[in-house]
């Protein structure tokens, strides 16, 4: 195990923190670690840290600790967290604000998969103005080397209806499109 300085990270980390709390419109330091966010996530079984671990590493400022976790990727925003939560903290949105920052500072590693997967199905909405699930699957299985992947789930879920073979397309896909063009000029991008 190694050595951990709480005192320099919280001074070091400190502007990392208060930019979470400003970004997230979520006062983190009102957290007294009641666990019951934990206790309440479905999640938990493949997180490397509960949600109140994350919440109170976060106060501590080990930001490089808290943006390298599997937690905050694995997060679903369910929202249970914030439901249960005393102090009326989104801790859902903490985490959301948490995997910005990550993206941002270059901590991908462990969400490399949850990024592909919002890029593909983002994608797919953007080209056909809803979800078309049979391309959601073979896109995302390419771009993640798992080509075959579900591949045996595939003809009996188009045989039963349950996947189209070819998108449906909606009326106002330009306007969705629109939508796309608003949100990427409003992020920057």
């Amino acid at each position: 195990m190694s050595e951990f300085n709480l005192s320099q990270a919280l001074e070091t980390n400190r502007s990392f923190v208060d930019k979470v709390i400003a970004e997230s419109g979520q006062d983190i330091r009102q957290c007294y670690q009641c666990a019951k966010c934990s206790g309440g996530c479905p999640g938990t079984f493949a997180m490397d840290y509960l949600p109140n671990q994350i919440m109170r590493m976060l106060m501590l400022g080990m930001k490089e600790e808290v943006l390298k976790s599997q937690t905050i990727w694995v997060c679903m925003a369910c929202n249970t967290c914030t439901t249960r939560c005393i102090r009326d903290i989104d801790v859902a949105r903490v985490m959301d604000t948490l995997r910005q920052e990550a993206v941002k500072h270059g901590y991908t590693e462990k969400g490399r998969l949850v990024l592909i997967f919002n890029d593909v199905f983002l994608g797919t909405v953007r080209s056909y103005g809803r979800l078309f699930e049979a391309g959601l699957l073979m896109m995302n299985n390419m771009r993640t080397g798992n080509l075959m992947k579900d591949m045996q789930f595939g003809l009996p879920m188009m045989l039963k209806g349950k996947a189209k073979p070819f998108p449906h397309r909606i009326k106002g896909r330009k306007e969705i499109r629109k939508i796309f063009e608003e949100t990427r000029r409003r992020e920057g991008k």
